[in-house]
């Protein structure tokens, strides 16, 4: 990953910037798999280049979105090509799934350190709801057309509170933390005394990019084997397997019994026979796309 990048020179260099950019070409999903297999396996620099380059323009869509927050664009951009050259070195292309969505989450977790670490008047808290404030409150002030500098009134307080799902205190103390120039380096207690500097708590302790993937991936595939699954009952069968299975509030024998007109053990029969035909249609589901990953580079 040695070759240059485009950068955006100076000020009014964006539209330039964007139109270099465009003139790398999109990759094929075969072509990208090669070419990360080649830079996994043999470091080939040219490879990781190309697999960069080609999502360049991803980095700068993503890198929009965080126009409001008063730093260059042209650093915003640059700090998530860091995050997406970090993601090509991380990327595991066995594992089913493409660049772009494997990257953007370390495309926007590279931007947003950056945010964190130039904003010297933003004193984060401990936790992820006061990080995914920060990062929302603007938006959210805005949907409800409250940018005015100072307090929010409490009905607006209120609002904000229960859309983003954080207490209220929460969204006054981060709104005049936000309004107020204090430093990173300032202690978390007035006093001073114990617990460090609010820069000390900037790591986020929340599960890594690759976690968070591969949790999504195994939700999806979970879905999708369940979908499949259930295609191999009849009406009846469904009916009772998701009326007893898989509805929040399950529906009884009896009332199921009534509904079909046999007895309650009858449809207990039914409820576990169709358990069983989900079951192991599910673990040929899941065996299929198991293959399908294995299967990848002649399927691609």
């Amino acid at each position: 990953m040695a070759s240059a990048l485009p950068i955006i020179a100076a000020e009014g260099g964006l539209s330039r910037y964007l139109d270099e950019i465009r003139k790398f070409p999109m990759l094929q999903p075969q072509e990208e798999y090669m070419l990360a297999k080649s830079w996994r396996e043999h470091e080939d620099s040219e490879a990781a280049h190309r697999l960069v380059t080609s999502h360049l323009r991803l980095v700068a869509k993503i890198a929009m979105g965080y126009r409001g927050y008063g730093l260059p664009i042209g650093e915003v951009i640059s700090e998530g090509n860091v995050g997406l050259m970090q993601a090509v070195k991380r990327f595991e292309p066995e594992k089913g799934f493409r660049l772009a969505t494997y990257a953007m989450w370390w495309i926007k977790a590279s931007i947003q350190e950056y945010i964190l670490r130039s904003w010297s008047l933003v004193k984060m808290g401990t936790t992820a709801n006061q990080k995914k404030l920060f990062f929302n409150l603007r938006k959210a002030k805005s949907s409800i057309s409250a940018l005015d500098e100072g307090d929010l009134r409490p009905d607006q307080v209120k609002q904000i509170a229960t859309k983003l799902g954080v207490h209220e205190q929460e969204v006054i103390e981060m709104n005049r933390r936000l309004g107020g120039d204090s430093s990173l380096n300032s202690p978390i207690r007035s006093d001073g005394e114990g617990e460090g500097e609010w820069q000390d708590w900037l790591a986020d302790d929340s599960a890594s990019q690759e976690s968070l993937l591969v949790e999504q991936e195994e939700a999806n595939n979970r879905h999708l084997a369940l979908r499949d699954g259930l295609g191999v009952l009849n009406e009846r069968e469904r009916r009772i397997f998701e009326a007893r299975r898989l509805a929040d509030d399950p529906i009884t024998l009896e009332e199921l019994s009534e509904e079909f007109g046999v007895s309650r053990e009858r449809v207990r029969q039914i409820e576990v026979r169709a358990f069983e035909k989900v079951q192991k249609a599910v673990r040929e589901a899941v065996a299929k796309q198991e293959g399908g990953r294995l299967a990848l580079p002649a399927h691609a």
